[in-house]
């Protein structure tokens, strides 16, 4: 059921509220003139009637507004005085307009003004002429206006409410798909090289190859263990998830891309400190996508891992001799999907050719001062 066909406990103290004022607002005005026929038993039972209804406004708008307009028409072309049932029929036409379409709201409103038309031929107080017709129809004019502003707002704040859903839907979905490239990519690479060592030593040093086809098997496990710690996160299952890669994990993938056959320095100047998750994981990120690039595409497998820390940022630095034959020239998806990592946290991206013939990559992470 929509939140709006609920009968809910404000709407039952609405017409509790709008009941009373009723009985006694009409009990009241029947004092004010002698015109009008006194209030009876019937009066205050079509009061009654029209609030109680009001109960099921939201959840039968328009019977709810049909019922009022029959009770608030009879009550009037009997002749019983101008008073708050007035206020009832408002809140049935406000409701109709704030919780139906519009064109719905405004034919079943449209109907309504008829009906509040005939007192003006039997009711003895009531302003003579086409004068009568501009009071009744602003008690149908004015609050359906409002209500329509009201439910044009409310629409406004779904859609609003909705498309921010979506974003966050997106940017998730986009974070596990770079999170998933990122793992793939490098476990791929290093797989390949060592699968081509083992190979080529297969017939000759079957124990060199043995270890490669080891190697082989520990980074296909550690590499479907952080795809699973992924996919985890979109399941919802958090239990034995493995441990959210970062900056305190690069020993483990120097290790790794050391033996798929790329020799790398890690070179570390200020003081290592706790990082805020989302920075930690982007710099791990930056890390391997650099060295993965660099294992796949240059012919000199080397590279240096250069990590500063300052009082309120890390900057990372991968760099390998330049090679001419490089594919992506800084221009792949690799290189895209880490700008894009870093912009999300906020920190500044580079990548490209230096002049002492080296591809260097650089990354500077903000991290709020020191923790």
């Amino acid at each position: 059921m929509a939140d709006q066909d609920r009968v809910r406990p404000f709407d039952a103290l609405l017409a509790a509220a709008l009941a009373t004022v009723g009985t006694i607002g009409t009990i009241g005005t029947d004092r004010l003139t002698t015109v009008d026929r006194p209030v009876d038993a019937l009066a205050i039972g079509l009061v009654l009637v029209s609030a109680a209804v009001v109960t099921l406004r939201r959840r039968w708008p328009l019977p709810v507004l049909a019922a009022v307009t029959a009770a608030i028409t009879t009550f009037l072309t009997l002749g019983y005085p101008y008073g708050p049932i007035f206020l009832i029929f408002v809140v049935a036409v406000f409701t109709v307009a704030a919780y139906r379409p519009l064109k719905v709201s405004a034919s079943a409103a449209a109907l309504t003004v008829p009906f509040l038309l005939i007192h003006l031929f039997t009711h003895e107080a009531a302003i003579p002429g086409l004068l009568g017709v501009v009071p009744a129809t602003a008690w149908v004019v004015v609050p359906f206006a409002i209500g329509v502003t009201v439910r044009l707002q409310r629409e406004a704040r779904e859609r609003e409410q909705a498309e921010a859903v979506r974003e966050r839907v997106a940017g998730e979905r986009l974070r596990i798909a770079q999170e998933v490239h990122d793992v793939v990519g490098h476990g791929l690479a290093a797989i390949k090289m060592q699968a081509d060592v083992a190979l080529h030593l297969l017939g000759r040093d079957p124990h060199q190859a043995e270890r490669s086809l080891q190697a082989i098997s520990r980074t296909a496990t550690e590499a479907l263990s952080e795809v699973r710690s992924t996919l985890a996160v979109v399941r919802q299952h958090d239990t034995d998830r493995a441990p959210t890669p970062g900056l305190d994990r690069l020993d483990d993938l120097l290790r790794r891309m050391t033996e798929a056959g790329l020799r790398v320095e890690l070179e570390t100047t200020g003081t290592r400190r706790e990082l805020p998750d989302a920075v930690d994981v982007a710099g791990y990120r930056v890390v391997q996508e650099s060295l993965t690039n660099v294992l796949r595409h240059s012919r000199h497998k080397i590279a240096t891992v250069r990590l500063s820390y300052g009082p309120d940022a890390v900057v990372i630095e991968v760099s390998n001799p330049d090679d001419a034959e490089r594919a992506d020239n800084g221009s792949g998806f690799g290189i895209q999907g880490m700008a894009e990592r870093v912009g999300a946290v906020g920190g500044e991206f580079s990548a490209g050719h230096t002049d002492d013939g080296h591809f260097r990559v650089r990354a500077s992470l903000p991290t709020g001062g020191d923790t």
